[in-house]
């Protein structure tokens, strides 16, 4: 059982994959697309779910400081939507502060940010797998 972590963008979807014991989240790749081309990163997530064996994903939603849904929140929700239609289980992760995180992870490590805003997205998509996976061991035990 391996999971798929996403963090959806208007544009771009960043990717993590946890390894086979589901202890670690690590960064897989960022697919561009076409703006709001939800059809064309729905293709990709596809292809990546069978060539490593995934069983679930894992995406991230985004809400408002407040807890509520926003216009990116309701943007995974509808994503949600479509991978559950080609019967895809998905788990959402609240994702709030994760590009944040992402973004100080790659300060530590003395990057800039504008040249690696790929990197951010995934790396952000790790942050939300590996929160999953946290919780996910934390039962375990």
């Amino acid at each position: 059982m391996r999971y798929l972590g996403l963090d959806l963008g208007t544009k771009s979807l960043g990717i993590a994959i946890s390894d086979k014991t589901n202890t670690l989240a690590t960064p897989l790749k960022v697919f561009n697309f076409k703006s709001e081309d939800y059809d064309y990163a729905l293709e990709e997530v596809k292809k990546l779910i069978n060539e490593y064996n995934i069983t679930k994903v894992i995406l991230g939603l985004p809400k408002n400081m407040d807890g509520s849904i926003g216009f990116a929140g309701n943007r995974s929700l509808h994503f949600k939507e479509m991978l559950e239609e080609n019967n895809i289980e998905v788990i959402l992760v609240d994702e709030r502060l994760t590009t944040k995180s992402a973004e100080d992870i790659i300060h530590l490590n003395n990057e800039h940010v504008k040249d690696t805003k790929n990197k951010i997205d995934a790396i952000a998509a790790s942050i939300i797998l590996e929160s999953f996976l946290r919780g996910l061991n934390d039962f375990k035990k």
